[in-house]
């Protein structure tokens, strides 16, 4: 099973956003930031079985120092998700 980086940021007067640099458009939100990384686990799973559906493979995830490389990935905080 992969491990992919989501990444979890936080705005002012919102919940909190989790995306996947990896798989560009799989995003979502909770309003705790446990919530959110639960959430996009199930969202990250949807995808990726729709991936597998189509006859696509899942993408290789990068590694931390590549993600880290985009700066708007430095102001969140960055957890792994099993996908």
């Amino acid at each position: 099973m992969r491990q992919y980086i989501a990444v979890i940021h936080k705005e002012p007067d919102s919940d909190y956003g989790i995306s996947f640099p990896d798989i560009p458009g799989v995003i979502s939100a909770g309003s705790t930031p446990d919530e959110a990384r639960d959430i996009g686990a199930e969202v990250l799973a949807f995808h990726l079985e729709g991936l597998a559906a189509d006859g696509v493979g899942p993408p290789e995830p990068s590694s931390l120092e590549e993600i880290m490389t985009d700066a708007e990935n430095r102001d969140g905080v960055v957890v792994l998700v099993a996908g």
